[in-house]
């Protein structure tokens, strides 16, 4: 009766055409043009956390409990996975990706221009 009585809505979840471990472009924004390696994606919120990319500074407080020096440091923040495209291993071009089944029946993603598979 009393504060919140409707319920949150949850936001639908989304497949990501990004993997963990794979190589990525970012196509705009402040860190456009930079390559990366994907280190985490969340597909409930559509990020991900690519290798040396959208950096900010955390101010951190020094805590020896857990061996924390404390000070200014560098830190990779998720950025949405629109603005990410993979860069093929064999052509080492930015591609758009495929996917089709195999013998087994498994999804397999392949490059739109090499038609080499990505799959490891």
């Amino acid at each position: 009766m009393y504060g919140r009585t409707t319920k949150r809505k949850e936001e639908p979840r989304i497949k990501p055409h990004v993997r963990k471990g794979d190589t990525v472009v970012v196509l705009s924004g402040k860190d456009a043009g930079k390559k990366g390696r994907v280190l985490r994606v969340d597909g409930g919120k559509a990020t991900a956390i690519v290798e040396r990319v959208n950096e900010k500074a955390k101010h951190e407080k020094p805590n020896p409990g857990k061996n924390i020096k404390g000070g200014i440091a560098r830190r990779e923040y998720p950025i949405n996975v629109a603005k990410l495209q993979v860069v093929c291993p064999s052509c080492n071009e930015p591609t758009r990706l495929g996917s089709h089944r195999d013998e087994e029946g498994h999804a397999v993603r392949f490059c739109r221009k090499c038609k080499a598979n990505l799959t490891k």
